[in-house]
Order: structure tokens, then C-alpha cells, then sequence
């Protein structure tokens, strides 16, 4: 063996009795280490198996439908621990294809918009949906027309905030939402139903709210000036209307407005249907 082998050879050696050394860890250590609990993957197996699977129409925004799936899967971890999450469903319609159509709404034509929101419920229900949660406040609009023509039932947002308002001894509440949203209704008879009493904005604080939902929010943007007129807006139904708290009826209003921000109670409605859906999927409340 010449000198430049022998010095290869000892190299060689000296990589491996490193690697031996660190590698290994003290008695202490290796005890230790073999004592610790691991999270069994397995371990909520059979509580995820009977989970309903939740079936949700978004898009309308994608920045409200991430919000959805977040919500949702921390929800079940919550409720089950260990590596839990959501067994769902998500059918995103094109928000473009939604805006052209709900212009058209706005015309009176509704048949192309509530054509397009039924066939993604029938999507969601040939896929294997258990029940349809409508992520937009103003779609659920269309959630009885939908619940007729399915064999799956249709969780209804304002049915969900109603309770939860009720649940806080409120008897009169604000509502903010896009301009049909505070306009029309089909949420306000919802909630009526629950026993409130709902308070909106005048016309041209409808008309703002709206072009920040649509301008602004449903393409991630969220400013400083926006929040500020919404704060506004929301003060003077407190002081003048006698509200007790605010609906965020908008599925992007949470992202811009939070509980600090005023000074009543605030109702998210993204973060109550996501829960109320979670609850349903469970059978906590059956």
C-alpha cells in the first residue's frame, strides 16, 4: 500500500468515527428519547371516518374561501385533536363569471346567476357532499331554491349568525353587507326570525360599503381610509339607530373589520358558518 492509499484509507476511517461519535446520542439521551409520545396519526381514525363531509361553494370571493378552509380545519382539530382536519368538498366558481352575472342580477335577470350557483351545489353533491354551505352572505340568497332541488340540505348563513347573536342577549343588530345583502329581505327575514331587530345603513353608506367590498376586499385589498368610514358608519348606528352590535355580512368585511375596531360586539359571520358547519359535519348539536 504506497503512502498516498494508506493516507486515504485513514481519511476514510476518521469520516466514519465521526459520524459514530455525534451521531450517537448519551444513554441519557437515547432513554429519554425513546420515552416521548408521538402523535398517533392513527389515533382519531374512526372519528374522522364518520364525519359528514361538507360541501362548499366558493370563489365568490377566493379571499373568503381561503378563510372557509382555514376556519374549518382548525375547527376539527379542536374538536378532535391529534392531526384531525376537515373532510370537505370545494367548488371555486370564477369570480369574473360571477361579477358579469350578478350584474345581470342587478338588471332583474336572475336565471343565468342562480343557474351557475345550482350547478355547483350539484357538482358538490355527485362528488359525495353531505350538506352545502353557501360561502357568501349575499348567495345565500339562493340557498332555498338550491335546498329544492337537492337531496342534501343547505346550511344557511344568517341562520347561523341569528343564533349566535341571540346567544349574546342581543335584541337589536346592525347589519353591513354588499348593497343587496342590506337591501333586500332574504337575511333580514332570517333574521327576524330569531327574534332581532335589524338596523342598515342609509342609502349612501350602502352604496360605499358596497364599492369597498367589490373595488377593494374581494381582490385582497384592505385599507386604512376603508376601515375608517366602516368604523363610521357602524358608530352612528350604535349612537343613533340604538344597535347593540354588527353583523359583518360580508364574508371580506371580517378581513378589514375586527372587535377592536368598535365599540359593540362584532359578529363574524365567516368564522360562525365555518363553525356552525364544522358542529353540523360532527353531530355536536344532533
Amino acid at each position: 500500500m504506497n503512502r498516498r492509499t494508506r493516507s486515504h484509507t485513514w481519511l476514510v476511517a476518521l469520516i466514519i468515527l465521526i459520524g459514530v461519535v455525534v451521531g450517537a446520542p448519551s444513554d441519557g439521551l437515547a432513554d429519554e428519547a425513546a420515552t416521548q409520545p408521538r402523535p398517533d396519526p392513527r389515533a382519531s381514525v374512526s372519528v374522522d371516518s364518520q364525519m359528514k363531509t361538507i360541501g362548499i361553494i366558493g370563489g365568490i370571493s377566493w379571499v373568503s374561501s381561503i378563510e372557509y378552509y382555514r376556519l374549518m380545519n382548525e375547527r376539527v382539530r379542536d374538536q378532535l385533536g391529534g392531526v384531525s382536519s376537515a373532510k370537505l368538498l370545494m367548488y371555486s366558481i370564477p369570480f369574473s363569471e360571477f361579477a358579469r352575472e350578478e350584474r345581470r342580477a342587478a338588471d332583474g335577470d336572475w336565471a343565468p346567476l342562480e343557474a351557475t350557483m345550482l350547478d355547483a351545489a350539484q357538482r358538490l353533491q355527485r362528488a359525495g357532499a353531505d350538506f352545502i354551505v353557501i360561502a357568501s352572505n349575499t348567495m345565500n340568497s339562493s340557498a332555498e331554491l338550491i335546498e329544492a332541488k337537492l337531496n342534501i340540505p343547505v346550511l344557511h348563513i344568517a341562520d347561523a349568525t341569528g343564533r349566535k347573536v341571540k346567544e349574546q342577549g342581543i335584541s337589536k343588530v346592525a347589519l353591513l353587507g354588499t348593497a343587496y345583502t342590506m337591501g333586500q329581505a332574504f337575511y333580514r327575514d332570517r333574521l327576524e326570525r330569531h327574534g332581532l331587530e335589524v338596523v342598515v345603513p342609509n342609502e349612501p353608506e350602502r352604496q360605499d360599503i358596497n364599492a369597498v367590498i367589490f373595488d377593494e376586499l374581494c381582490a385582497g385589498r384592505f385599507l386604512d381610509d376603508s376601515r375608517e368610514r366602516f368604523v363610521e358608519i357602524i358608530e352612528r348606528l350604535v349612537k343613533e339607530e340604538g344597535a347593540q352590535g354588527v353583523i359583518l355580512g360580508c364574508t371580506e368585511i371580517p378581513l378589514l373589520i375586527k372587535q377592536s375596531d368598535v365599540s359593540v360586539p362584532v359578529f363574524d359571520t365567516t368564522a360562525i358558518h365555518s363553525e356552525a358547519a364544522v358542529r353540523h359535519a360532527l353531530e355536536l348539536d344532533e
